[in-house]
């Protein structure tokens, strides 16, 4: 039982830290507590960051219903640290709307040791259990502006539509465990192999179903841009980066640790998955006009790609996703640190016809979202490109040609958004400036994030090697 705990206390500490801090809370200041209770909640979450980093081997607890590996350890690490970013970079915005409540932070904090389960999980039920405490958590955060009717709106529609996935989810284990007889994943390899049972693929197809919702593909995608949009932005920002990261840690899991043997069965609902999302998501938001909901549509096409490097079934694909992911999540956090300093008369603005000319009354801030927006677009010589293609080459080598000739089709498409962003902060018509003043964790974030994307070659970050040692952890 020892080694078991030591093996979760990561998860452990976590969980002590939320409940000591809401109880120390609730019986002091409360409010007056909650800017130094951010940056304290940062620090607890970039040391515990170190600490899983720093760990080695490959360990189960539980009985297998926990699996500590390299995988986890990569997941882990982004999840943790793109959460204290952006719990730092968004306090200056919560304070400034009247929203900094002490509550905010430990909801965080718990969403993020659900996420934290959901990608180190080796059972189908312990999976749900990490999902739906994410889920919670996250269902109010995103309502957290109870003043506001579109971030009511964006709460209600993520907690429906949420259950929906949730309830498809578990139908789907259910089916699983009817067929398979056990919910570890070591069991239900076994029987998913070569001519596995009708009634077991059905359950992964539903389960299939319930894990695109989370990692909002289409046509799974319809909460997504809504959700964005009438959330405070910091946590819209925080929807962009860690929930991403864990849910394609918990989809790498399952269709390779529990259906590993049935590769031909579900690659091409994977691949159907990333198509359908590379090219809605590339498509619809060129009619956007709004930044927050243009950024909805990107992460779905993002995630298209990512759906790329797992439907090559291969160590290779798996650690290009693992790449293109820490990538895509480095990306959202600089650009949403811009779009938090976008404000005008004390008031928010999303107009993306507001960046007009920007770069004459911020020019360096300027340079820094050019980088990011090629980046995302996958112009190289950026990190952006690299990311993607690592995934295409992985699709080649796996003989799906025709994914990653359209995966390049869909990237053309989508430049355009990214490049129109570009044109009107350089070329467009003069407009109404912004407040001049930026917050510096805002401005360190986002220009710390454009030169990271201009390192040139992913090995330079020491990325690469580690996702590789990740991805061999988990495709056996």
């Amino acid at each position: 039982m020892s080694a078991d705990l030591n093996t979760i206390l990561p998860e452990i500490i976590l969980a002590i830290y939320a409940m000591g801090a809401l109880i120390v809370a609730v019986y002091t200041g409360k409010d007056a507590l909650a800017r130094p209770l951010i940056w304290l909640t940062a620090a607890v979450l970039a040391v515990v960051a170190l600490w899983v980093a720093l760990s080695s081997g490959s360990t189960h607890a539980f009985n297998g219903m926990i699996v500590k590996d390299a995988f986890a350890r990569f997941a882990q690490v982004t999840i943790l640290l793109s959460a204290a970013v952006v719990l730092v970079i968004g306090q200056d915005y919560m304070a400034r709307t009247k929203m900094l409540k002490f509550e905010y932070p430990l909801l965080i904090v718990l969403a993020v040791i659900g996420m934290m389960v959901m990608v180190s999980s080796g059972n189908l039920l312990t999976i749900y259990m990490g999902l739906e405490l994410q889920s919670l958590a996250l269902y109010v955060v995103a309502s957290m502006r109870r003043d506001n009717l579109k971030s009511t709106e964006a709460g209600l529609k993520y907690f429906v539509l949420g259950a929906l996935s949730s309830g498809l989810l578990l139908y789907g284990i259910s089916l699983t465990y009817g067929y398979a007889g056990t919910l570890d994943f070591a069991g239900v390899i076994e029987v998913a192999r070569g001519e596995a049972p009708l009634g077991l693929l059905f359950g992964l197809v539903f389960m299939i179903s319930g894990m695109a919702f989370k990692v909002s593909a289409a046509p799974f995608h319809m909460w997504t841009p809504d959700v964005y949009e009438g959330s405070p932005t910091p946590v819209t920002a925080f929807f962009a980066t860690a929930p991403k990261m864990a849910a394609m840690g918990m989809f790498a899991r399952v269709v390779f640790d529990a259906f590993g043997g049935v590769l031909n069965d579900w690659q091409q609902i994977v691949a159907l998955l990333s198509v359908l999302s590379m090219f809605w998501g590339a498509i619809a938001a060129i009619g956007q006009r709004d930044i927050k909901r243009l950024m909805a549509y990107s992460s779905i096409a993002h995630m298209g790609y990512a759906l790329m490097g797992l439907a090559a079934g291969t160590a290779a694909g798996v650690s290009g996703m693992l790449l293109y992911m820490a990538i895509y999540v480095v990306m959202n956090i600089g650009t949403f640190a811009f779009i938090l300093s976008m404000q005008r008369d004390g008031r928010d603005v999303t107009d993306i016809a507001s960046l007009q000319l920007l770069s004459k009354t911020r020019p360096g801030a300027s340079l820094a979202l050019l980088i990011l927006m090629f980046s995302l677009a996958g112009i190289p010589p950026t990190l952006g490109f690299f990311a993607k293609y690592g995934v295409l080459l992985a699709a080649v080598e796996a003989d799906l040609v025709w994914l990653a000739v359209l995966g390049v089709v869909a990237s053309v498409i989508g430049a355009f958004y990214y490049l129109r962003i570009v044109f009107y902060i350089y070329f467009g018509e003069a407009d109404e400036p912004f407040a001049p003043d930026v917050p510096m964790v805002q401005m360190v974030a986002l220009v710390a994030a454009a030169v990271l994307m201009l390192a040139l070659l992913p090995e330079l970050l020491g990325l690469e090697p580690l996702a590789a040692i990740a991805a061999e952890s988990l495709v056996r």
